[in-house]
C-alpha cells in the first residue's frame, strides 16, 4: 500500500508539470499568432498581402491585421514621389549631329498592386522606356531645334512616358533634360558661326544707323533751306512793303509840297530845302570821327533859306491873326 501511494503522488506531479508546459506552449502559440497577425505600415508606404501566393488586399499606413501562416506581405511599395536619374547616352539628330544627353525623371506610384504585379522591375522599366523615347523624340529634331526647344522636348517625353506607365499604376510627374553636349569640334564651329552672325548684325546695325543719320541730316538741311528761303521771301516782302509805303509817303509829301507851292509860292519849297540842309549839317556835326567842320561856300544860301522860313512863319502868323 505505501508503494502504491508513492506512485500516485508522482503521477500527480507529472500531470501538473505537463499541464503547465501545455499552458506555456499555448500562450507562446497565441503570442506568435498575435505577433504575426499584426502589421504596422509606415507613412508613405503600402504593403500588398498575398494569401497562398495570390494577391488579396493592400495594407494602408498604420496598424493592420492579417491571418498568420495563411496571409503574407508580398511587396512593400514606396508611395512617395521618387527621382530617377537617366544616364547619359549618345543621340544622332535629324541633321546627323551626335550629342550626349542625360536627364532626370520624377514619378509617383498611385496603385501599389499594379506597381507590384503588372511589371517585373518598375524602375528599370521606367528607365528603359525613358531612354528609348529620348532617342526617338530628340532624333527627329535638328540640332538647332534641339538646343533651343528644351521645354518642347520635356513636354513630348512627359506625354509619351506618362501614358505608357499608366497601366503600371504609376504617374510620371516631370521629365527634365539636364544637359545636351554636342562634340567639341561642333561647339567650336557653332561659336565661330555665332561670332560671324553677331558681327554681321553689328555691321547691318551700323550701316542702318549711318543711313538713318544721313537721312536725318538731309531732312534737317532741307528744312533749314526751306525755312531760310521762307525767311528771305518774307524779308523781301516786308522790305518791298516798306519801300512801297516810303514811296507813297514821298509821293504824298511831294503832292503836299506842290499844293503848298501853288497856294503860298516858293517859300514852302525853301523851307523844305532848308530843313533838309539843316538835318544833313546836324548829322555831319554829330559824327564821332569829325574833328573839323568845313562850311561850304554857299553857306549864305542856307541863311537865305532860313530867312525865307522866317518870312513864311510871319506870313502864316499874320493870316491867323486876321482870321
Amino acid at each position: 500500500m505505501p508503494k502504491n501511494h508513492g506512485y500516485g503522488t508522482l503521477g500527480k506531479k507529472v500531470g501538473v508539470i505537463s499541464m503547465e508546459y501545455a499552458i506555456y506552449g499555448f500562450a507562446a502559440l497565441v503570442g506568435i499568432y498575435l505577433i504575426r497577425s499584426v502589421r504596422i505600415v509606415p507613412q508613405g508606404y503600402e504593403h500588398t498581402v498575398e494569401r497562398f501566393g495570390r494577391y488579396i488586399q493592400t495594407l494602408k499606413p498604420g496598424l493592420n491585421l492579417i491571418i498568420p501562416f495563411v496571409d503574407a506581405v508580398g511587396s512593400k511599395i514606396n508611395m512617395m514621389e521618387s527621382v530617377l536619374q537617366v544616364p547619359s547616352q549618345d543621340i544622332i539628330t535629324k541633321d546627323n549631329a551626335v550629342v550626349n544627353v542625360d536627364g532626370v525623371i520624377f514619378y509617383q506610384i498611385l496603385d501599389a498592386a499594379k506597381a507590384a504585379y503588372e511589371v517585373t522591375n518598375l524602375q528599370v522599366a521606367i528607365l528603359n522606356l525613358t531612354m528609348t523615347n529620348i532617342r526617338t523624340v530628340m532624333g527627329s529634331m535638328d540640332l538647332d531645334e534641339l538646343l533651343s526647344c528644351r521645354e518642347k522636348i520635356n513636354a513630348r517625353l512627359l506625354s509619351v512616358i506618362d501614358g505608357a506607365t499608366n497601366p503600371w499604376g504609376t504617374k510620371v510627374t516631370r521629365i527634365e533634360i539636364k544637359d545636351i553636349k554636342p562634340p567639341k569640334d561642333l561647339v567650336d564651329s557653332m561659336g565661330r558661326q555665332m561670332k560671324a552672325e553677331r558681327e554681321k548684325r553689328a555691321s547691318i546695325l551700323e550701316a542702318e544707323g549711318q543711313r538713318q543719320s544721313e537721312i536725318l541730316k538731309a531732312e534737317g538741311e532741307k528744312q533749314a533751306a526751306v525755312l531760310q528761303a521762307e525767311g528771305k521771301l518774307e524779308a523781301a516782302r516786308r522790305e518791298a512793303d516798306g519801300r512801297e509805303r516810303l514811296a507813297e509817303a514821298e509821293a504824298n509829301a511831294t503832292i503836299a509840297m506842290s499844293n503848298a507851292i501853288k497856294t503860298s509860292g516858293p517859300m514852302p519849297l525853301q523851307y523844305f530845302i532848308a530843313e533838309r540842309y539843316v538835318q544833313a549839317f546836324k548829322e555831319l556835326a554829330c559824327s564821332p570821327n569829325q574833328k573839323v567842320i568845313m562850311l561850304p561856300y554857299e553857306a549864305t544860301n542856307m541863311l537865305s533859306s532860313i530867312q525865307g522860313i522866317r518870312e513864311l512863319l510871319d506870313a502864316t502868323d499874320s493870316k491867323s491873326k486876321k482870321a
